[in-house]
């Protein structure tokens, strides 16, 4: 009875159990349980990724320029001035004039705000067309075989090649080769997500959500969608710059947004009659074409370190 009571009261040897370390009557040698470490937010993980970062800076100045063509433009960008034709870089032109006298600053800053758009609108219909078909192909077994039938058949073409015959058949406009080059990238997003929805829906948490009564659309919604992000993510950063490239080798082509819009595919077609006299006109576009598609692969690179759980200790 003694030694319950004691036990009860705080004062006996199994006290301690009953108290908070540090706690008067408690264990002074007791430790306290330590909190679960929180990892690091993304963004944090993504600023100490340094090609990640880098890519970033790349890509943001290109923001910043085609956002802000209008305002630091130095002539319109289809300004014709036949006394100022073929001036190599110097002021008042940076960049130099092109075969006709235009400002080759003004329409590289104002193909950004072109060539961007573009790709961003190839990504985001991509992403979106592709995420619907792979979720059906992935989660609706009965739609697995005919989807993706179409789309090995859609892959079966080179994509350059299947971009420039869909887009000569639409003819020549922005528009149209969105639409091409969501044609050609499309399969190659739906693919990936019908991968990454093969495993989480044998994930438990989509299993119980099943076994409760979750309707599959609810299912899809919540659980399916939202874990399968991090790899969509990823390839949609490498559609964008695929795009712009393709975007660039149609308007080289002719069968891309048509003069005189200042594309930098279009800037690079005028220019090439004029390598040996005048190459400063495809020269700067060519450069803003490769820093942009660097740039956008050094972010897919870092998003797929910091995202992919097989690589986050490395990232």
């Amino acid at each position: 009875m003694a030694t319950a009571e004691s036990t009860a009261t705080g004062t006996g040897p199994g006290a301690g159990s009953l108290h908070s370390p540090g706690a008067p009557g408690g264990d002074p040698h007791a430790v306290a349980p330590e909190a679960t470490p929180r990892g690091p937010s993304l963004w944090r993980r993504l600023s100490r990724h340094r090609l990640f970062m880098t890519g970033a800076v790349i890509v943001g100045i290109m923001l910043v320029l085609a956002i802000f063509a209008d305002l630091i433009q130095i002539l319109p960008p289809e300004k014709m001035q036949v006394r100022a034709r073929f001036r190599t870089p110097d002021l008042p032109y940076p960049l130099g004039t092109d075969n006709y006298g235009r400002d080759i600053w003004s329409r590289l800053v104002h193909g950004a705000r072109l060539s961007l758009s573009i790709g961003f609108a190839v990504a985001l219909v991509t992403g979106v067309v592709g995420t619907l078909i792979g979720v059906a192909a992935g989660y609706f077994r009965r739609l697995d075989g005919p989807l993706m039938r179409l789309m090995d058949a859609l892959m079966a073409f080179p994509a350059i090649l299947l971009a420039i015959a869909i887009a000569a058949a639409l003819g020549p406009s922005a528009i149209n080769a969105v639409i091409a080059l969501s044609a050609v990238y499309t399969p190659r997003t739906a693919r990936i997500m019908r991968s990454t929805v093969l495993v989480v829906r044998e994930m438990d948490y989509v299993q119980a959500a099943r076994a409760c009564g979750a309707r599959d659309l609810w299912i899809v919604w919540r659980h399916i969608l939202p874990n399968s992000m991090a790899p969509l993510l990823v390839q949609l950063t490498f559609i964008f710059a695929y795009a712009i490239l393709a975007e660039a080798i149609l308007s080289f082509l002719g069968v891309g947004p048509p003069p005189p819009a200042p594309t930098w595919g279009n800037m690079i077609a005028e220019g090439k009659d004029y390598l040996r006299e005048a190459p400063h006109i495809c020269l700067f576009p060519g450069i803003a074409v490769a820093l942009v598609c660097l740039g956008l692969n050094l972010l897919g690179d870092g998003l797929r370190d910091v995202l992919d759980p097989r690589l986050r200790v490395q990232a």
